[in-house]
């Protein structure tokens, strides 16, 4: 799981999503990014990238050793705002950690914390690896976020096996303990392998109710996903 003219998202465009991905690395030019599969999956998305690099590494590393433009936070936030402006629901993705650069100095922190609008329902969505690490590195990126100002809108485990150890089992449990911020989503494990009917009739199901109910268009918002 980001955040001036913020959040404006426009009730004429009942039900439209749109997802970003400001930066993708480890992908050629012609090559499908992670938004491709998105939009295998979801189906009918709007779906904008806005910087590519061709390594596997993190943005301004891979920006300089491919000797392209470093990403540009001024055009992350006119994009998102942007997509905000005609879209129920905007979610934008990160490249690595909340902390990870995206170019010279900008965070997707730094992304979230100018277009995501203060006091309202949008915030930072957490994805957590379900084993040992996943205590550490959710107590350190919710803290992250919170330093910023910014609201951790929930974690989410990204994949779940069929046979969880028993730290997975007990993160599951101490996660929220620990960072104070409820679990309102665990995907089964190859879950992206499904068929996208599939995976788009069983998708509701792996997230908390309640909490999908705050995403109705009547709580317009932008929502920021990291890894």
């Amino acid at each position: 799981m980001l955040p001036e003219v913020r959040g404006a998202i426009a009730t004429s465009h009942e039900g439209r999503v749109a997802v970003c991905k400001p930066v993708q690395t480890g992908v050629g030019p012609d090559e499908p990014g992670d938004l491709a599969e998105v939009q295998r999956l979801a189906g009918d998305v709007t779906a904008v990238e806005l910087f590519r690099y061709p390594e596997p590494l993190a943005p301004d590393t891979a920006a300089r050793r491919a000797g392209m433009p470093l990403a540009d936070p001024a055009v992350i936030v006119r994009a998102v705002d942007d997509l905000a402006a005609s879209h129920d629901l905007t979610l934008v993705e990160g490249a690595g950690g909340v902390l990870v650069r995206l170019g010279e100095s900008a965070t997707i922190l730094d992304i979230a914390a100018a277009t995501l609008v203060p006091d309202t329902v949008d915030g930072v969505l957490v994805v957590v690896a379900p084993g040992l690490g996943a205590l550490n590195h959710a107590e350190l990126t919710v803290n992250a976020v919170r330093a910023r100002g910014l609201r951790p809108a929930g974690l989410v485990i990204g994949w779940w096996p069929d046979d969880p150890d028993l730290a997975m089992r007990c993160n599951r449990t101490d996660l929220p303990r620990v960072t104070g911020v409820p679990v309102v989503g665990v995907l089964p494990a190859g879950a992206a392998n499904l068929e996208p009917a599939e995976f788009r009739r069983h998708a509701a199901s792996w997230f908390d109710d309640e909490w999908l109910a705050t995403l109705s268009p009547r709580h317009p918002e932008q929502l920021v996903r990291t890894p």
